[in-house]
């Protein structure tokens, strides 16, 4: 959809990724990785990571002009532009550790943490890991097609649990017994579970998410967690706050049949750095370790470094400023479209919004395809086919996902605001 979002020359409210730059000392961090090339000791890589922003720009002018002969014969130079270890640095898997003890009270071991190139290469290493051909792997939909591809590429078997949008508690719900038939299948390894979820924005509660850990601890199944959206957690309409469940911390045991997959993307506004990383079961360590090394060798090793400037951002930064930058805008969105007749279910959390599409007078009698094409077209703003987000196409009719992850503030009319005028102006409520 960006390809035909830019021949349309429409906002594209249909990719998942921000448009801002990470936090300033992310940016500078990886110039000095990448252009000193060298970090002495465990100690100067904590120091560089807890330094300010204006100190990494002072140091990075000095590499700069610099001659190559004020940095002769130094053993350890340009350590940073080369491989690192296939597991990930050692200081970086402390660092991830340090940040679940900060954030969460979970205590976890480097030597069960593996740096990935993304989340995306830390869920497949993780199906690789524990299932084999002609295994079956349970996923909820709509899902992020990431999925899916996977288990096709290893020769798995995805069974999808639909969640349906519910008009009494205005909430996407899966169907406990059709849950419990999917994991009760002899073949089935694992279960994927996205929270908060692509492309709904349901954060599973605890005791959802403690019917799936009892469900999978019964039948010998693990479960693979994609966590990438875990700070952006919204309120209810009763102003509580949805809060997202780190299962090995919640459930007693649960460290060993579950693999943890996150990456900094999405919350440090860095997709392109492909920095992410798995907290797997001791059991599996080696295992895991293995595949991922043959699959990727190692995650980029300037973004290893630079990775440990995100692991210090202060509590505030995860805990408030990433609720409060998405709710704002996703809130505003969803006031727009239902005004123009869009079905909407409030994100819960991410940044997405996936809608039916029934109640607007120019979209009832489209196909998702053609409800999509009528938005860059007619009304200048790129979104996704809800088909697109099941296994069978039919299941996904009258829905499209609209990302509303673009910056407020990036230019004089931002793409959510300026998206947001677009609707109104060019859409209608069904009579």
């Amino acid at each position: 959809m960006t390809r035909l979002a830019i021949q349309h020359k429409a906002i594209n409210l249909s990719q998942g990724f921000p448009n801002e730059a990470p936090p300033a000392k992310l940016g500078l961090a990886l110039a000095y990785a990448a252009l000193s090339g060298n970090v002495c000791s465990d100690d100067e890589a904590s120091r560089l990571s807890h330094t300010t922003a204006n100190d990494l720009s002072a140091s990075i002018v000095n590499l700069l002009t610099r001659s190559a002969s004020d940095n002769p014969s130094d053993a350890l130079a340009d350590e940073l532009n080369q491989y690192s270890p296939p597991m990930g640095r050692a200081d970086v898997r402390r660092a991830v550790s340090d940040y679940y003890h900060r954030l969460y009270g979970y205590d976890v071991s480097e030597d069960n943490i593996t740096i990935t190139l993304g989340a995306t290469e830390a869920v497949a290493t993780a199906l690789r890991t524990i299932s084999s051909p002609g295994d079956k792997i349970v996923i909820f939909e709509p899902f992020h097609e990431l999925y899916p591809s996977q288990c096709k590429i290893f020769y798995l078997d995805p069974v999808y649990v639909t969640l349906r949008a519910s008009v009494g508690d205005g909430r996407w719900n899966y169907e406990y017994e059709e849950l419990k038939a999917a994991i009760m299948d002899s073949k089935t390894k694992a279960l994927i579970l996205n929270t908060p979820h692509n492309p709904t924005g349901k954060v599973f509660t605890h005791l959802e998410i403690y019917e799936i850990y009892n469900l999978c601890i019964e039948n010998d199944v693990y479960i693979i967690t994609d966590e990438i959206y875990e700070h952006m957690t919204y309120q209810d309409k009763y102003e509580n706050n949805y809060e997202h469940v780190l299962i090995p911390k919640a459930f007693p045991g649960a460290a060993d049949r579950t693999l943890v997959c996150n990456s900094l993307g999405k919350s440090a506004s860095a997709t392109g750095w492909r920095l992410g990383w798995c907290l797997h079961p001791p059991h599996l360590s080696s295992q895991y370790r293995g595949v991922h090394d043959q699959l990727v060798c190692m995650s980029p090793h300037p973004q290893q470094f630079a990775s440990l400037a995100y692991f210090t951002l202060p509590d505030e930064y995860f805990k408030k400023e990433l609720h409060m930058r998405y709710q704002s805008r996703v809130s505003m969105l969803a006031e727009a479209l239902t005004e123009v007749g869009f079905g909407v279910v409030a994100p819960e959390g991410a940044y997405y919004l996936f809608v039916d599409y029934r109640g607007v007078h120019q979209l009832k009698e489209l196909s998702p395809m053609d409800a999509a094409m009528y938005m860059m077209q007619e009304v200048g703003v790129a979104v996704v086919p809800g088909d697109n987000f099941y296994g069978k196409a039919p299941d996904g009719q009258n829905y499209l996902r609209f990302a509303a992850c673009r910056s407020l503030s990036c230019r004089s009319l931002s793409d959510v605001t300026a998206a947001i005028q677009k609707v109104r102006a060019n859409l209608s409520k069904s009579a």
